[in-house]
């Protein structure tokens, strides 16, 4: 009976002998892969042997070919990692590598496969999106919005010769989509028509599932120590696996989404993308919203001339106008008033703009766009707050900015720049450092406020060793001198954080399971309630790096597993949970990957 029905399935997809064998190999395959980018070159090559053996039997076999596949691992912040298969190449190259820049399936294409729940189709020659269900085959298609409907960004696919694209959404564990694979094809004769994939797409898509634990679930290779430059001076294991990816987007002219944290490091990154990008040599031009009234948001964007409201008692050229032949930082997307936010949309769609009160007629905007926001814009047009179709039209290429809590490596080196970058100002050729117990007094705490919260306790640190030593090319600051800075922020009210230890332990349990709670629908997906397993690993790995493996398990009633020499295991066991988690919601290492062991002692 079970065999029966095997077969069923196999007929149902159209699986033949040949087809069968090689889903065998691909998941023996994907078995073997010990990352991400081998699991990602096995799965591309598969489907697009597919694509092409489709292509082959179809009408449009003389004139259609596969021209590449792409991996985008994604959650709802943005990119965790891109991997592309060229026609014709053995292995995928990851986002930063000697790849050129791509163009990206845009962000409706995204929307569309988490709304839809199934794959979709794309002819860019139309503009066009069709989700793709076999119970609703006369489904209409959908005139995409946002980013790819426009003239700009169907031609960024088309100077690739990408006609028609097909999407296939890579589900997670609890039917959550945690990334998207993307065929693009060449085949004009096909415009207007669906081309192969509605023939092999059930196909496509089995290959998908199969692969989907292993895409999503493999380590990353190790990033690259990345360069080090002015405007990323600090570059630790989480940055260094988004630089890659943001180095990638830099090189396109579709808008670019940051969004994090209030000081995790936006403005910092723009300036980066924007120094990578093809406009470097033009300006980089910064419209920080918080600081701009709502009234004078349209003036501030697109400039004014003399006497068109009360006030403009001479010309202003506009943040547009500054910006021309370069990029414009938009700054706290979220504060702009409907109003501003349909002016900007135009300016989006039609590349024009008009300055207040001149009526000679509309201008030209030859500027980039980088968006930076502290909020979930897709909760703002929940309610309301923010337009949808200049959401989609902004959410081009998104990548979030991790907090710097979740980034503590980088925090004793941030913190010596910064006291080295204000002590060069006195003393151009002098030297300023901290010492170890400083450092560690940093790297033990939260920092709510990220980079700014760091540089301003550094800052007020370094004001007390040069009170204490006088103004001396050669600077020492102390544990004493960090710990006073601290206290006169606790003392007022300046952060928000509090001290460690504060907090009852069920009062901090519940807000984990709130921050759960919270990420899982800012996410608009499911998160995996068994990644909570991973607290046990995390109390572990926090006691081990304080008191020492043998100690820590003492301390939490496990000094059984010492007696029998199974803490090693143990301890690796529950580590590897906490690596899962880190990978999950930051893409990155956890705090205590240093502390798994490379094997377990006999």
């Amino acid at each position: 009976m079970k065999k029966g029905r095997e077969r069923d399935a196999r007929d149902s997809l159209g699986l033949d002998d040949g087809m069968q064998e090689d889903l065998s190999s691909l998941v023996v395959a994907l078995s073997k892969s010990e990352d991400f980018e081998d699991a990602a070159t096995r799965t591309l090559s598969s489907l697009m042997r597919l694509t092409e053996e489709a292509i082959a039997t179809s009408r449009y076999k003389n004139h259609g070919k596969v021209l590449r596949g792409m991996v985008h691992l994604r959650r709802a912040g943005g990119y965790l990692r891109l991997a592309i298969l060229e026609q014709g190449a053995a292995t995928v190259q990851s986002a930063g590598g000697a790849v050129e820049a791509p163009s990206l399936v845009s962000a409706t294409a995204w929307h569309s496969v988490v709304q839809h729940n199934c794959p979709v189709f794309i002819d860019a020659i139309l503009g066009t999106l069709r989700p793709y269900s076999p119970q609703d085959t006369e489904r209409l298609e959908e005139l995409l919005p946002g980013g790819f409907g426009s003239q700009e960004s169907r031609q960024s696919f088309l100077s690739r010769q990408a006609s028609h694209v097909c999407v296939i959404p890579l589900r997670t564990l609890g039917s959550g989509i945690g990334g998207m694979i993307s065929l693009e094809a060449d085949c004009p004769p096909a415009m207007g028509q669906d081309f192969v994939w509605r023939e092999c797409v059930d196909r496509l898509q089995l290959v998908a599932e199969l692969a989907a634990p292993y895409l999503t679930g493999l380590p990353f290779p190790p990033a690259p120590q990345a360069e080090v430059d002015e405007y990323m001076p600090v570059i630790g294991v989480s940055m260094a696996s988004l630089l890659p990816i943001l180095d990638v987007f830099s090189q396109q002219e579709e808008s670019i989404l940051i969004s994090g944290a209030t000081g995790a490091g936006k403005s910092r990154l723009a300036r980066w993308c924007h120094a990578r990008s093809n406009r470097r040599t033009g300006p980089f031009e910064v419209l920080d919203l918080i600081s701009v009234p709502e009234d004078l948001q349209m003036a501030e964007l697109f400039g004014w001339k003399r006497g068109a409201f009360t006030g403009a008692v001479r010309d202003s050229v506009g943040s547009l106008g500054r910006a021309e032949g370069g990029t414009l930082f938009i700054d706290e997307i979220d504060k702009l008033s409907l109003k501003a936010q349909a002016g900007l949309l135009r300016v989006l769609e039609e590349r024009t703009y008009r300055v207040l009160g001149d009526g000679t007629g509309d201008r030209s905007a030859d500027v980039r766009f980088v968006i930076g926001t502290n909020v979930d814009l897709r909760e703002a047009v929940r309610a309301g707050r923010f337009r949808e179709d200049l959401y989609y039209r902004i959410n081009v290429l998104p990548l979030r900015v991790p907090l710097l809590d979740e980034r503590r490596d980088e925090i004793p080196k941030w913190a010596e720049y910064m006291v080295n970058r204000r002590h060069r100002e006195q003393f151009p050729s002098g030297q300023a450092r901290l010492s170890p117990e400083a450092e560690q007094q940093l790297s033990n705490r939260s920092w709510p406020g990220n980079l700014r919260q760091l540089d301003n306790i550094i800052r007020r640190a370094y004001t007390l060793a040069m009170v204490e030593y006088g103004a001396t090319p050669e600077l020492l600051l102390k544990e004493g001198h960090i710990l006073r800075a601290l206290e006169y922020e606790e003392a007022t009210g300046e952060t928000q954080a509090p001290e460690r230890g504060s907090r009852s332990l069920t009062e901090a349990m519940r807000a984990v399971a709130t921050a759960f709670i919270e990420e899982a629908k800012r996410r608009g997906t499911p998160l995996d309630l068994g990644l909570t397993e991973a607290l046990t690993g995390v109390v572990l790995g926090q006691a081990v790096q304080e008191l020492g493996r043998e100690e820590a398990f003492r301390l939490v009633g496990r000094e059984n597993l010492l007696k029998n020499r199974n803490h090693h295991k143990v301890l690796k066991r529950e580590l590897e949970k906490v690596e899962a988690l880190y990978r999950e919601l930051t893409g990155s290492s956890s705090p205590f990957s240093g502390l798994l062991p490379d094997e377990e002692p006999g």
